[in-house]
């Protein structure tokens, strides 16, 4: 599913993402644009990363 519609980027792109060791959303937003142009996939972004490091208990810090 699509979840930011600006830079084109998938559920699954920031799943691999957190495979790849991001656990914050500046990290996601660094390295994939997500959350950076309109904003509003933030929600959605922030949800998808908290999703997949609740599957590892790594804790989610930050929504910004």
């Amino acid at each position: 599913m699509y979840v930011c519609l600006c830079h084109g980027i998938t559920d699954k792109d920031i799943r691999e993402a957190v495979a790849g060791g991001a656990t914050r959303m500046s990290e996601i937003k660094r390295s994939l644009k997500a959350s950076t142009q309109c904003g509003s996939c933030a929600m959605q972004t922030a949800a998808v990363l908290r999703d997949e490091l609740a599957k590892t208990d790594t804790p989610f810090y930050d929504a910004a």
